[in-house]
C-alpha cells in the first residue's frame, strides 16, 4: 500500500507540473511596446538624452553661442534611444553600430551613391521587364511593396521575416512615440527655464 501511494502522489504531482507548464506556454507575452510607455523608462531616457545632447554640443561647437545642427540632435536622441532599449532589438542594434560605422560609410559615401544609381535602374529595368512577362494580381503586389517601405523605415530590418518585421516595428514605433513625449517635456522644462531667468534679468535691471 505505501508504494502504490507513492506512486499515486508521484503520478499527480507530474501531472500539475504538466499542467502549469502548459498555461505558461499557451500564456503569450507582454508586448514588447508597453514597457515603453511607462514612467520609469522615459524618465531612463530623458536622463540619456540630456547626456547625448550635452555630448553632441561638445563635439560639434567650437564656440559656445554656435547652434547645434539639428542633424547632430537626431542622432543624439536615437543613439540615446538605442541605448535605452539595450540592444534588445533589430532597430536598436542597428542603430548603435551605425554610430561606429559612420565615418567609413562617410568616405566610401560618393561611390555608393553612383552605385546605388545603377543598382536603382537595374532594379527598375528588371522590374518593368518583369512586370510585362507576369499577371501578377495587384494585391498582393500591393502589400509586398508596404511590407518593402516598413524594412526600409525601421532600422535593421531590411532583410527581417514579415513576422519579425512586424514585431520590430510595432517595438520602433512605440519608443518614438516615448521619444517625442520626453523630447516635449524637455523642450517645455527649458522653456520655462528660459522665460524665468530672464524675467530675473529683468527685474535686477529694474
Amino acid at each position: 500500500m505505501p508504494v502504490e501511494v507513492h506512486l499515486r502522489n508521484a503520478a499527480s504531482s507530474s501531472v500539475a507540473v504538466a499542467r502549469k507548464r502548459k498555461t505558461a506556454a499557451a500564456t503569450p507575452p507582454p508586448a514588447a511596446g508597453n514597457r515603453w510607455r511607462t514612467g520609469a523608462q522615459q524618465r531612463i531616457y530623458g536622463r540619456r538624452l540630456l547626456e547625448a545632447i550635452r555630448s553632441a554640443r561638445g563635439e560639434s561647437s567650437a564656440a559656445a553661442t554656435r547652434p547645434t545642427p539639428p542633424s547632430r540632435i537626431k542622432e543624439a536622441a536615437d543613439s540615446a534611444l538605442a541605448l535605452t532599449a539595450q540592444g534588445r532589438s533589430r532597430w536598436s542594434r542597428a542603430i548603435l553600430s551605425r554610430r561606429w560605422r559612420r565615418r567609413r560609410l562617410v568616405v566610401k559615401a560618393t561611390a555608393k551613391a553612383a552605385g546605388g544609381k545603377i543598382r536603382r535602374r537595374r532594379w527598375a529595368e528588371k522590374r518593368r521587364l518583369k512586370g510585362k512577362g507576369e499577371a501578377a494580381s495587384t494585391k498582393p503586389r500591393k502589400v509586398k511593396e508596404r511590407l518593402r517601405v516598413l524594412s526600409r523605415l525601421v532600422p535593421g530590418c531590411r532583410k527581417a521575416s514579415t513576422p519579425s518585421l512586424l514585431e520590430e516595428a510595432a517595438d520602433y514605433v512605440a519608443a518614438l512615440e516615448m521619444q517625442v513625449r520626453a523630447m516635449r517635456a524637455l523642450a517645455d522644462a527649458l522653456s520655462s527655464s528660459a522665460v524665468a531667468s530672464t524675467s530675473a534679468s529683468s527685474a535686477n535691471a529694474d
